[in-house]
């Protein structure tokens, strides 16, 4: 994809979309090669959509309690962001389990951000998790998403230590610092047609990735 055209972007949140943000600002102060085309939440109300309505980026509802099954909640989503010819979506704090058949759809063209080292503590609470685990280094993963939950093929990674007198909230909030700066750099490779996704495979500058990235390393990459 040439840099001259934007990579069209819809972005799904549940809730008060802090990433979201982080995407935001880049993309206007030009540093993300990125047109944010709408942003979807399958929970009415949350701050997440305050910030994109404040970007003038479309902020659209689809509460997924009106919906009788995930597939019919799903085919409706897919409507929605089809709708905006997207080039990218990704997953921003969106807190619903998808089918294959919503997956497969957008296979290669979209990613999640997951507050963990993955393969390590896939699912919720994490950060809880790490701790109890006696692990001494945690952190954020972005992966393209497949139909196994947390489990698609890894991208890139940021790490952070944990310390001894860490609680969930402070290794959360280290977490989060390095999560802002890992998902644009994610997106910002794949708007630029660095990052591609072939079969099970990631390819990064065209050739075949054959461990994660790390975000300590990205800017050797530049």
């Amino acid at each position: 994809m040439s840099t001259a055209r934007k990579c069209r972007l819809v972005v799904l949140i549940s809730g008060r979309g802090s990433n979201l943000q982080a995407i935001l600002d880049q993309a206007a102060r030009g540093e993300l090669p990125v047109d944010v085309a709408a942003v979807i939440s399958n929970q009415p109300g949350v701050y997440g959509l305050e910030r994109a309505r404040q970007a003038g980026v479309p902020a659209l509802e689809l509460d997924h309690k009106n919906f009788s099954s995930r597939p019919e909640f799903e085919a409706t989503l897919i409507e929605l962001i089809d709708r905006q010819q997207p080039d990218l979506v990704i997953l921003a704090g969106f807190m619903r389990v998808l089918t294959a058949g919503f997956t497969e759809h957008y296979r290669g063209r979209l990613l999640n951000i997951h507050p963990s080292l993955l393969p390590e503590f896939r699912g919720l609470h994490t950060h809880e998790r790490a701790i109890a685990a006696g692990e001494t280094e945690h952190g954020a993963t972005i992966h393209f998403v497949t139909a196994e939950l947390d489990g698609g093929p890894v991208i890139v990674q940021a790490r952070v230590p944990v310390l001894p007198d860490d609680d969930p909230d402070r290794l959360a909030a280290r977490v989060l610092e390095q999560e802002h700066r890992l998902y644009p750099q994610a997106i910002g490779w794949f708007a630029e047609g660095r990052l591609r996704l072939e079969g099970e495979q990631v390819w990064f500058d065209g050739k075949p990735l054959m461990k994660p990235l790390r975000l300590e390393d990205c800017a050797s990459l530049s």
